[in-house]
């Protein structure tokens, strides 16, 4: 009989604390670990990344095994890891690999797990790379946010979300853990079995928008410690989860489509993660960012003032033009303005540096920013179902903005950040590395910060995750 899926990505995590992951896998995991680490420390003062904190202080008790982000006091694991979760999640400004945000539920868990067992840091960086392996593989499985029908028409799935993640992130705490191969087939099995909903869709098309967003960071993180810690002390789970398409996961989550075959297809040979990596400059909805790319672009071209805008109007994603989350303009608060197109367009126009100070509430309340978004105007791209079908990775973007009696025109394929056809889109590591500079400012000092990235870069070298995350702790911190 053969194996089952879940059978078969159990495997996967073993066979990879056993023998690291290819050189290049590693690099790239390095990358996306920097850039959601300086995240997380840029989020230490928003308001949702202090209920993180909070809440992971109410958790952790007088717990003293694990490291909170930017925090001097240490926590338990669980509260450690679902603070961190919420922190690297809170500004959306963390990097993407499909289906969505994984290295901000990744990142936690092994670093707590992995800072409490002082274990070393190639054992984290291979726990992290199965679980981004794993996630994209289900994510191709079954039903995309950005799914088109032969004729480019939109055909965005009723039910979607991205609790799948639960079983990568769960792989990964059972290799933290030193689990057997057995025990981590029922840990995923039990994930699948107690995986939160796919609640995306009633995040987008309900305002005002809970600020949860499309799912709880730190719940899903909990969800996935649980499983195993449950499977190792003996729960059973469902190794069938990944293999009935009607009883299983799928319909478990409400995917309309399920195409198994490549779960397990090279797995373990063929790593397909780092290709689709995509790395944030704008605390936007990346849906937005080829178009804000491009408004900017037009801007700087023609040196054109603020005061000089009469109007811009804006192309992007056609699936996304009238949900209400994206068209909201009625910015109450800081993370209202991460989903806001208008608002976004209005930030990018006033030349504002990209990173984490478009959610600087002095600038998200700027009575001039405000004002502008009046005079945008956000409309499905012509063209963007046939560019989707001929490259998933495509996001056409247009910008018409009329200024000083003329209408200047900007027009981008591909957002800055992913890998395309034009090598400029592709962030490099110097630029990953100033934009976890900025980030870090005001949480750490300047030296700290370039101790941080140095113990990245060379995180496979590293003995002992609990010097590492101490580097995390601004100085006066507990050891």
């Amino acid at each position: 009989m053969s194996p089952t899926n879940v059978e078969n990505f159990a495997a996967f995590a073993q066979g990879n604390v056993a023998t690291p992951p290819p050189a290049e896998v590693v690099s790239e995991t390095k990358r996306i670990l920097l850039d959601a680490l300086g995240c997380g420390l840029a989020a230490t003062s928003s308001e949702y990344g202090r209920v993180g904190i909070d809440y992971g202080r109410i958790l952790g008790a007088s717990g003293n095994e694990a490291t909170i982000i930017g925090q001097r006091e240490r926590t338990s694991v669980h509260g450690a890891a679902f603070a961190n979760s919420e922190l690297i999640t809170a500004l959306d400004l963390a990097p993407i690999n499909l289906p969505a945000h994984v290295a901000p539920y990744a990142l936690p868990l092994t670093l707590a797990l992995g800072e409490s067992r002082r274990l070393s840091g190639a054992r984290l960086l291979s726990a992290v790379a199965v679980c981004l392996e794993m996630s994209f593989r289900l994510s191709k499985s079954m039903d995309d946010l950005r799914d088109v029908t032969k004729d480019g028409v939109p055909n965005t799935p009723r039910v979607f979300g991205y609790s799948s993640m639960v079983f990568g992130l769960t792989a990964a705490a059972s290799m933290m853990k030193d689990m057997s191969e057995t025990a981590t087939r029922e840990a995923l099995g039990i994930a699948g079995g107690t995986s939160p909903v796919n609640s995306l869709r009633p995040w987008q098309m309900h305002v005002p928008i809970t600020t949860v967003k499309y799912g709880l960071g730190g719940g899903l993180v909990m969800t996935a410690l649980t499983a195993a810690y449950m499977a190792e002390l003996g729960h059973r789970g469902n190794t069938l989860m990944l293999d009935d398409e009607e009883f299983g996961y799928p319909g478990l989550v409400g995917s309309k489509r399920w195409d198994p075959s490549g779960l397990s297809e090279r797995l373990g040979t063929e790593w397909r993660f780092p290709a689709a990596t995509s790395f944030k400059p704008y605390t936007q909805t990346r849906t937005s960012h080829a178009t804000l790319d491009t408004v900017i672009q037009v801007i700087h071209e023609n040196d054109i003032k603020v005061e000089e805008i009469d109007s811009i109007v804006a192309y992007g994603e056609a699936w996304s033009a009238e949900v209400p989350v994206y068209v909201n303009r009625v910015i109450d608060k800081p993370y209202d303005a991460q989903f806001s197109f208008a608002h976004g367009i209005s930030v990018a126009a006033h030349r504002i540096r990209p990173g984490k100070d478009w959610q600087d509430p002095a600038v998200v309340f700027d009575p001039s920013v405000l004002a502008l978004m009046s005079r945008v105007e956000w409309r499905a791209h012509p063209d963007w179902g046939s560019a989707v079908n001929g490259d998933p990775l495509a996001r056409p973007a247009r910008v018409e903005l009329s200024a000083r009696g003329k209408t200047f025109v900007g027009e981008r394929s591909y957002p800055k950040g992913s890998s395309s056809p034009d090598p400029a889109t592709y962030t490099t590591t110097e630029e990953l590395l100033e934009k976890f500079r900025h980030n870090a400012d005001g949480v750490l000092s300047p030296q700290a910060a370039e101790a941080a990235i140095e113990a990245v870069m060379g995180l496979e070298h590293i003995e002992d995750l609990s010097t590492f995350a101490a580097l995390l702790r601004p100085e006066g911190g507990a050891r």
